[in-house]
């Protein structure tokens, strides 16, 4: 089974860690690009604040990656 993953602005993203989640806080251009990078092997689910997934832009839709969900404003 995949795992969870949540990349974007910290106190947005931390509460993630309680129910089993991969955080990767990310607040600047470059970090979330990281993150996103660097996200586990495995990961089948990638939770987005709003603002990471501006930066990733189409970058979420590659062929075979994991499934992503903008969290609401």
């Amino acid at each position: 089974m995949g795992s969870l993953c949540a990349i974007g602005e910290p106190l947005r993203v931390q509460g993630f860690a309680m129910a089993g989640a991969v955080v990767l806080p990310a607040t600047e251009p470059e970090q979330v690009r990281r993150a996103w990078q660097s996200r586990p092997a495995g990961v089948e689910v990638v939770v987005l604040t709003p603002a990471a997934a501006a930066v990733l832009g189409t970058a979420v839709d590659e062929p075979g990656g994991p499934l992503s969900v903008v969290l609401p404003s």
